[in-house]
């Protein structure tokens, strides 16, 4: 349903990821509105959360140092324990983020684990009773994007997110 690859950009406080899915075909963070945009494949209506809700909770968290290699960069590993399932993030702070800029993004648990990485995750593993979900970078490269490319589409239909 979200395809074996994706793309993700980040600008600041917007981030975009890009998906060859049969279901999701991409999804757009823009922090002035807190609101988690998504453009399905059945449907040119897109569907937003409300970046302030977090229907999840974590539990507990756990960090382990240098766990493992990902395109060279040691990572150190954090795992989130959530009503909904299991969270493990696998980061370098090299990668690092001002989780400032994130502060009303609570949806997902994305403020949570951006407070204790500081950094954009090169692997994570979400695990939950409904699937498991498994991303990993094949490639880091710094790019110069417009603000535009984090901007909605222009007359496009949007409703609140059923889910």
């Amino acid at each position: 349903m979200m395809g074996d690859t994706m793309s993700y950009y980040i600008k600041g406080s917007n981030y975009k990821s890009v998906m060859n899915g049969s279901m999701m075909q991409w999804q757009l963070y823009i922090n002035n509105d807190n609101r988690l945009y998504n453009k399905m494949a059945n449907s040119e209506t897109l569907q937003w959360n409300d970046g302030a809700i977090n229907k999840d909770e974590v539990l507990k968290s756990e960090l382990n140092k240098g766990v493992t290699e990902i395109l060279g960069y040691t990572c150190d590993e954090l795992i989130l324990t959530c009503k909904s399932g299991v969270q493990k993030y696998y980061f370098n702070s090299k990668l690092g983020v001002d989780p400032k800029l994130h502060d009303k993004h609570q949806f997902g648990n994305w403020y949570v684990y951006l407070t204790k990485s500081k950094s954009l995750p090169l692997k994570t593993i979400v695990e939950s009773e409904h699937f498991t979900m498994v991303s990993t970078a094949v490639a880091v490269k710094e790019m110069k994007l417009k603000d535009v490319f984090f901007e909605l589409p222009e007359m496009v239909d949007i409703m609140v997110s059923p889910n």
